[in-house]
């Protein structure tokens, strides 16, 4: 069997990874222990994100004519992929995260919805909270003036309605007379 025909079921499984993906991460894994790969599979897993370690020539022929096509100056050394098809941030968070506490783990670069990001650009993709958190955070803020405005309708109906307010400073003004 040819080599090339060997290599083609892993290019296709890349393909087939990638094509739905919001977005691609490239990692540096030199270094990480054991036990660390370990955790960090663990944890990527949990966030729905696929992380795979493929030869560098395996990728760059995979991601031929896709928006990934830009990840083809950071392939080399070894690198690992990490991509999601859910959440566009939730690689790069996880990877991030992690790297505060593994620090040979270090974010070449990735992709994120169609733009590319070098190290720098993927720790600031990597601070955007995920698309759940900011809906609630959104939603929190509509919520809050809806709630004081209903607190102070209460209040109102507690003493008596408007028009007892309204009438409380004219009497206080009759007293003072």
């Amino acid at each position: 069997m040819a080599k090339i025909e060997l290599k083609q079921p892993v290019v296709a499984e890349i393909s087939e990874g990638i094509k739905d993906a919001k977005s691609v991460v490239l990692v540096d894994y030199r270094g990480l222990t054991v036990e660390q790969d370990t955790e960090l599979r663990k944890q990527l897993r949990a966030a729905g994100v696929s992380y795979k370690v493929y030869k560098n020539t395996m990728m760059n022929f995979a991601f031929k004519g896709t928006d990934f096509e830009q990840l083809a100056p950071y392939l080399n050394g070894p690198s690992a992929i990490a991509y999601s098809t859910e959440d566009a941030t939730a690689p790069a968070r996880v990877l991030a995260e992690f790297a505060k506490k593994a620090d040979k783990l270090e974010i070449k670069a990735g992709v994120v919805e169609g733009t590319a990001y070098d190290a720098k650009g993927m720790q600031a993709i990597a601070s955007i909270p995920s698309r759940e958190v900011l809906i609630s955070r959104l939603l929190g803020s509509m919520q809050s003036p809806i709630t004081n405005f209903a607190r102070v309708m209460n209040q109102l109906a507690e003493k008596g309605g408007a028009a007892a307010c309204a009438a409380a400073p004219a009497a206080e003004e009759v007293a003072a007379e």
